[in-house]
């Protein structure tokens, strides 16, 4: 007698440390077949170093275990499954999931060079195209991995803002790669090169980034700019009114901005007042000691508010708790089925004292079934824009 379909969406997750790639992905994806009720209709496969090699024989074994709807997958530099991170062990994640209703559309996209940029390969006319209703979208989504080598993530998001603007992308950077080249997975293939995504309709995803910075210092006024250079800040040149702020900060704070401060640019000007998510936080590449401009890893204008931020293991983690305490209010009684956790190489045992912290605080705050890999740069929207970003944990978080 056939199984009932489930009438919600359900997740489950499954990992193996086994050094025989074939072997791992067998048990990576039974474990998660075992806990899914119903059939698969979307997989997400993460997979360390050691098993790129035999990608074909990986995806293979995956795919004729969940038999799922659409599947995407990339090289990683290190896995997380379930409050436990990988990062310096085989690992290979397999995430599964049975999402009623929902419609799913694959692709892989390449990147063509032009005179004046890029021209974006491969992109559906379901995401090409204008929305019917662009005002409406929360039940659309974009999940991609891209190739860090050879494909730009902004010409992606770019062509999503002109089509969808309140449709988020989320996902992240393949941080492994094999014979010189990335490894990613889309349904029965294995590329080389470019993305892979998957559009997402039907189904509401929430995004979740904690860019992994703390707002020290008051807010200021961008008040002289052109293109990513900010000549002056409430009236003053830039280095100047930063020197200003950093001597008045506490003690503490201004010990963590001689270890270097970083820019949050605030993105949606319409909100009364501006907390911790609402910055974009970027680098200061560049500063101009004779005019006093800074130059900034971002475009900015005359008018936009800024907040110095800082980056340390603290100020991370309370950045990613705050975001995650917001995300579980936002899901309500019936809390979350499942996430996927992009999360930097830079974070991890590079930043945190303690093991497994970032996959350990979503295990904390959402405790349902997530998986997901070490980014070599991460995607998520701030402020109700799509960015790439460096140093986040950024989460689609399934409601149940």
């Amino acid at each position: 007698m056939a199984l009932a379909r489930p009438s919600t969406v359900q997740v489950s997750v499954g990992a193996s440390e086994s050094f025989d790639t074939v072997e791992a992905a067998a048990e990576a994806a039974d474990r998660a077949r075992a806990a899914l009720e119903g059939d698969c209709d979307l997989a997400f496969v993460f997979a360390s170093g050691q098993h790129l090699g035999m990608a074909k024989w990986l995806l293979s074994e995956v795919h004729d275990r969940l038999m799922s709807r659409a599947l995407l997958g990339c090289g990683a530099g290190g896995t997380v499954v379930r409050g436990r991170e990988l990062e310096d062990t085989p690992g290979l994640v397999v995430w599964a999931a049975s999402l009623p209703g929902a419609e799913l559309e694959t692709m892989h996209l390449t990147v063509e060079r032009e005179v004046d940029g890029f021209r974006l390969l491969g992109l559906p006319e379901s995401l090409a195209g204008a929305a019917d209703d662009p005002t409406t979208a929360v039940d659309e989504s974009v999940i991609a991995l891209c190739d860090p080598f050879s494909f730009p993530p902004e010409e992606l998001l770019a062509a999503v803002e002109r089509s969808r603007p309140r449709v988020p992308v989320l996902g992240g950077l393949a941080s492994a790669s094999f014979a010189g080249g990335a490894v990613l997975l889309r349904d029965g293939e294995v590329h080389t090169d470019g993305a892979v995504a998957v559009r997402m309709k039907g189904l509401e995803v929430l995004p979740c980034v904690s860019q992994g910075a703390g707002p020290v210092g008051p807010e200021m006024t961008i008040t002289k700019a052109e293109a990513n250079v900010i000549g002056e800040l409430a009236g003053k040149p830039a280095m100047e009114r930063l020197g200003e702020v950093i001597a008045a900060l506490p003690e503490r704070e201004r010990d963590l901005a001689s270890s270097g401060v970083l820019i949050g640019v605030v993105i949606d000007e319409n909100r009364p007042e501006y907390d911790r998510g609402d910055f974009l936080v970027r680098p200061i590449i560049g500063a101009d000691r004779e005019s006093g401009a800074i130059a900034i890893g971002e475009r900015v204008r005359v008018g936009q508010t800024v907040r110095l931020q800082v980056r340390d293991a603290a100020s991370a983690d309370e950045d990613l708790r705050e975001a995650l305490r917001a995300q579980a209010q936002a899901l309500g009684p019936d809390g979350a089925a499942g996430a996927l956790l992009f999360t930097c190489n830079g974070r991890g045992s590079h930043m945190f004292d303690v093991p497994d912290h970032d996959a350990g605080a979503v295990e904390d705050a959402l405790g349902a079934p997530t998986a997901g890999f070490f980014c070599a740069g991460e995607i998520g929207p701030v402020g109700g824009r799509n960015f790439l970003h460096g140093f986040t944990a950024t989460m689609a978080v399934f409601p149940a």
